[in-house]
């Protein structure tokens, strides 16, 4: 509790930024039927694997068809709820996590769900058979088995406490897979879409559009409302325009400020717009295998020719980027505080005197002259003025760049098969947790960090912060984690970023947070006529 209420203090302020719709009441009876027609700014999905992708489609894709353990209930965001949980207790050494899960669950293939089930998604997330790739194995190191009593028990035993893990159970990534088909094949769900959630998978239409249907067996009485839904593939401007002239209903990302002024001055009362500060970061990732990225001087060079300062001058005006912070999203409780974040590397005001030393540093590494290809994605609000950002600050301690606009595909294959020089790389969250957003960071055989890099320290670190009790001594540790990463800088912060999401005005049921990872699996939202 201790934990949960700290982390409720620390987003109070964010919430505070999400007005209720409006034409919204907490009186309204929800209407049952109708279709939600919502885009995605992206391209199609690289893989149908909750457990491999950090991809943001991913999630606004899959959540309606998939079912986790427990669930943040945004209205009262990060209050903790059940899903396939009907209860749980949590020892008081935090050692031992025991779930009851409800009854009568089906999968879509009108199989039954039990233990079983979570059992074997969890095994396949924190130990993962050759050939399966699970980003999150850090999140759950600290589980030293999983038992199943009985068809609805599952008992998480931990080799140490870890107070955090509870959200672990909550995060949308860790889709709940079936047993059966796992044991058929470790790989089914790369290609393939069948979970427990509200809405059966219909169809994949690759650069068209995506649908699901109510599934009429889903274990929540009266749930979903809607009849289904369908997203669209509308990357770039195309949303905006799509947005304005209601070929689509809402988009649950985020648009610039310019975007939102533009459809506020169209549409009036015929659109809504919420705004909260957003727990994702823009990230510059190393590739720590690869020569010359496998010197920590080229590395931190690099991150130092950043001014990170003007960047958040520079770029809202033409993205969702906006604060200056590390790896904790700036104003959170642990977020290291202005006069201690401008003394860690990359963070100074003075650029002259950073770039200074990352010319020093790249001679004495013997890459006076150093060439970079940068690879990125092909999403115009965020990446692509990121990416052109980036190039231009490099350039001004002499370094070329070469910048390669990947399709999500050929982006995702890079990073995760390690190919890639330099990127322009991303983390998102569902809730301010110093546990959850170092975890991605932790050595590769406990992370499969982007980087490919191997840092005990790190991990030393990552341990002692993880169950202290006391909010300035882990400040300290967070802090000590923070300037390692940033001094050997295999992967480094740009900016931080603000969620702006439009919808059109008829849509109820749907709360905004900081984060755009929960609150998507669409079972309450409903059309009013």
């Amino acid at each position: 509790m201790h934990l949960r209420r700290r982390i409720a203090v620390a987003l109070f302020a964010t919430i505070a930024f999400a007005p209720m719709p409006r034409g919204a009441s907490a009186q309204e009876t929800p209407v049952r039927g109708g279709t939600l027609i919502f885009g995605i700014n992206s391209g199609d999905p690289p893989t149908y694997d909750c457990h491999q992708s950090v991809l943001f489609p991913i999630i606004h894709l899959l959540t309606p068809h998939y079912s986790n353990l427990l669930k943040i209930d945004t209205p009262n965001y990060p209050k903790i709820i059940g899903d396939l949980a009907e209860s749980w207790m949590v020892a008081d050494d935090a050692k031992t996590y025991t779930f009851k899960l409800h009854g009568g669950v089906k999968f879509h293939d009108g199989s039954a769900f039990s233990s079983e089930d979570i059992k074997a998604t969890y095994d396949r997330i924190r130990n993962p058979p050759q050939g399966v790739v699970s980003v999150r194995r850090g999140l759950l190191a600290d589980i030293d088995t999983i038992e199943t009593p009985d068809p609805l028990t599952v008992v998480f035993k931990l080799k140490q406490a870890n107070r955090a893990l509870i959200y672990a159970f909550a995060n949308p990534f860790n889709c709940v897979y079936s047993a059966a088909k796992l044991k058929e094949n470790p790989l089914y769900p790369v290609r393939n879409v069948m979970g427990t959630g509200p809405f059966r998978f219909v169809e994949h239409v690759g650069g068209s559009h995506w649908t699901g249907e109510r599934f009429k067996d889903y274990f929540k009485s009266g749930l979903p409302y809607l009849d289904g839904f369908r997203a669209l593939f509308t990357p770039g401007p195309a949303m905006i325009n799509a947005l304005q002239g209601g070929q689509i209903m809402a988009e649950f990302r985020s648009v610039t400020t310019a975007d939102r002024d533009r459809l506020v001055a169209a549409l009036g009362d015929k659109i809504t717009v919420q705004e909260s500060p957003w727990l994702d970061l823009t990230l510059v990732t190393f590739n720590a295998k690869k020569s010359p990225f496998n010197d920590p001087r080229v590395r931190r060079a690099l991150s130092l020719a950043i001014d990170r300062w003007k960047a958040a001058e520079v770029l809202p005006r033409s993205s969702i980027m906006r604060y200056v912070g590390a790896y904790l999203r700036p104003g959170s409780e642990f977020a290291a505080r202005e006069e201690d974040l401008v003394k860690m590397p990359g963070f100074s005001k003075d650029i002259e005197a950073s770039r200074a030393e990352a010319r020093r540093l790249l001679a004495e590494a013997g890459v006076p002259n150093l060439k970079v290809r940068l690879i990125n994605r092909m999403i115009s609000n965020l990446f692509t003025p990121a990416g052109i950002y980036v190039i231009d600050q490099w350039r001004q301690i002499g370094v070329e760049v070469e910048h390669v606009q990947a399709n999500e595909t050929l982006y995702n294959n890079s990073m995760n098969e390690g190919t890639f020089d330099v990127a322009i790389d991303f983390q998102g969250d569902s809730v301010d947790e110093p546990t959850y957003q170092f975890a991605r960071h932790l050595s590769v055989d406990l992370s499969s960090n982007r980087g490919g890099y191997t840092d005990r320290a790190l991990d030393d670190l990552f341990e002692q912060q993880k169950n202290v009790a006391d909010p300035q001594e882990r400040y300290r540790l967070v802090h000590a984690f923070e300037t390692r990463m940033l001094t050997e800088a295999y992967t480094v912060p740009l900016l931080w970023w603000q969620r702006i999401v439009l919808m059109r005005s008829n849509i109820r049921g749907w709360g905004m947070t900081p984060s755009h990872l929960i609150g998507q699996d669409l079972e309450t939202v409903w059309i009013k006529p």
